[in-house]
């Protein structure tokens, strides 16, 4: 961490929060899980959805907190300086962003935000940067670069804490680096991890069906995600400049649109294929090799070409040229060259090949319209039938889960319901509830749609389905490296499991198939299903 700094100069953002007997108290560091508190340390109690912090504040105390802070009443009988906010984690982020000198502040700050499509666009974002010639670092949901080394950010998807945030963007500043490209939850967002974080450009790539289990509404959810654009507002000026507050805004996300551009606090930057769109996509084509097609924005028109698949990429690419080649002054024909020259993307329609007769594809998608969109890229890719593998999260939106197996109804040939982290709920009545959503569409369970609980099971499942010219894609884990089944979190990469279930089918050397519990639990024959007649 930093150096020591005291209570009051870390709270110069609201000064009158902190009370009069505290001082010029030294703080040694910043916790927000008991555990983790130092001697000398400021622990901040958050109010989580598993726990309360305010809770543990006698035990911080007791490991050496020299001061706290939380949003209820001071403690009877605590002994050590308290400090009242209303939000605690609000209070964490800024506090962060002192305790590291506001890191942001000496780096050209982009943000992504959207249901779908954030970790490709930042990632899109990043290489043109880089091919720009720009020292350029990124936090993603895959992995921290921080200049000359990089990090894996988590088990799951998520933005990591407001602690974690601003100690990767304090590291690239001391790596030299300039420019820093950040992916956001509604999570990271709601949750104030990203606040402070002294954004210059803010991305939208679109606003769906998502986390309504946590934000409890739409509304909620699509507030959660402007919050973006609110914090472009409070953006400081910059040693390079003045903040930028540019908003990049989805054209074509017609429901959204006019909410976002309503909440942008300075110039707005439309993409799409909408003919409105201020950079846009002409002469679209889709081939099983990647993408073609012309980007026209101010003062450029520059051909496009990209291993990516699929028409939201063709979105994903238009907001990642909208942010870098109009608001950042990047060369039209530097971006088209990052872009034919992008290393795949993680768990982002990655072929995995050993040398099977289909093709056989890991997919991220886990929202009904990701879902949607990878079936509909599936198609285009191969000439034979698709095969889908998915499930639905435990402890999540419970609608996702009707919904995504309608949609594999129709858009899939076979489609195989199994595990995806079903956490505490009983993983029948997960599959249960996504099998009534395929029955609802006309689906045939044993023909156009089986159950097949173990993950595992389910790839080896539809890898013995495959006929020559199928396309198997299994959604909704991507490049995640965990499963979690009952609370416990099991080594599981979908890349890995598939690679095993093939090597199997085909006789060849290859990994073993991760082992997760409803191997045993779901198989009491030892077999998946078998394929029948298909």
């Amino acid at each position: 961490m930093a150096d020591a700094k005291t209570l009051a100069e870390l709270f110069a953002w609201a000064p009158r929060w902190v009370p009069p007997e505290a001082g010029p108290l030294p703080i040694t560091g910043i916790a927000f899980d008991s555990r983790q508190v130092q001697p000398g340390g400021l622990f901040v109690a958050i109010r989580g959805t598993q726990a309360d912090g305010h809770a543990y504040i006698a035990d911080a105390v007791a490991r050496g907190a020299a001061a706290v802070v939380g949003e209820a009443p001071r403690p009877k009988g605590l002994a050590v300086p308290y400090v009242q906010v209303p939000d605690s984690r609000e209070a964490l982020a800024r506090l962060a962003a002192a305790w590291y000198d506001h890191p942001g502040r000496s780096l050209r700050v982009i943000g992504v935000t959207g249901t779908d499509g954030k970790t490709t666009t930042t990632t899109l974002i990043f290489h043109i940067l880089r091919e720009a010639g720009l020292a350029v670092g990124m936090i993603s949901t895959v992995q921290a670069v921080l200049g000359p080394r990089s990090e894996p950010t988590g088990l799951h998807v998520t933005t990591p804490d407001a602690l974690r945030v601003q100690g990767y963007l304090a590291q690239m500043r001391a790596a030299g680096l300039t420019h820093a490209v950040l992916e956001a939850t509604s999570h990271g967002l709601a949750q104030h991890r990203v606040t402070a974080a002294a954004f210059d450009i803010g991305v939208i790539t679109n606003i769906t069906h998502e986390h309504l289990d946590y934000h409890g509404s739409y509304e909620a959810y699509r507030a959660a995600k402007a919050r973006l654009l609110a914090l472009l507002a409070e953006t400081p000026p910059k040693p390079m400049g003045p903040p930028l507050r540019l908003a990049v805004l989805n054209r074509d996300d017609e429901p959204v649109f006019p909410y976002l551009r309503a909440r942008a606090p300075g110039p707005v930057v439309t993409y799409g294929v909408h003919p409105e769109a201020q950079v846009r996509a002409e002469q679209v084509e889709h081939r099983p090799q990647g993408l073609r097609f012309v980007a026209v924005g101010p003062g450029f028109r520059v051909p496009i070409a990209s291993p990516l698949v699929g028409a939201y990429n063709v979105s994903n690419i238009l907001a990642a040229l909208a942010a870098t080649v109009v608001g950042l002054g990047v060369e039209p024909t530097v971006a088209a060259r990052a872009v034919a020259h992008m290393p795949p993307i993680p768990g982002r329609m990655e072929r995995i090949d050993m040398g099977q007769d289909f093709l056989a594809i890991v997919d991220f998608a886990h929202t009904p319209k990701a879902l949607e969109v990878a079936l509909r890229t599936a198609r285009t890719l191969a000439p034979g039938r698709v095969i889908a593998v998915f499930g639905s999260a435990g402890l999540r939106d419970r609608a996702k889960r009707r919904m995504m197996a309608e949609i594999s109804a129709r858009l899939a040939d076979i489609t195989v319901l199994t595990a995806e982290d079903p956490r505490t709920e009983p993983l029948d009545a997960i599959l249960e509830e996504m099998a009534a959503g395929a029955r609802r569409q006309g689906g045939v369970e044993g023909r156009t749609f089986y159950r097949v609980p173990d993950r595992g099971d389910a790839l080896r499942f539809a890898v013995r389905l495959a006929r020559p010219g199928d396309v198997v894609i299994a959604c909704g884990k991507g490049h995640e490296q965990s499963m979690n089944i009952g609370g416990v979190e099991y080594p599981w990469d979908d890349r890995v499991a598939l690679r095993a279930a093939l090597a199997e089918h085909l006789g060849l050397p290859g990994p073993e198939m991760p082992y997760l519990p409803t191997r045993d639990a779901h198989r009491p024959a030892g077999d998946a299903p078998s394929p029948g007649g298909q």
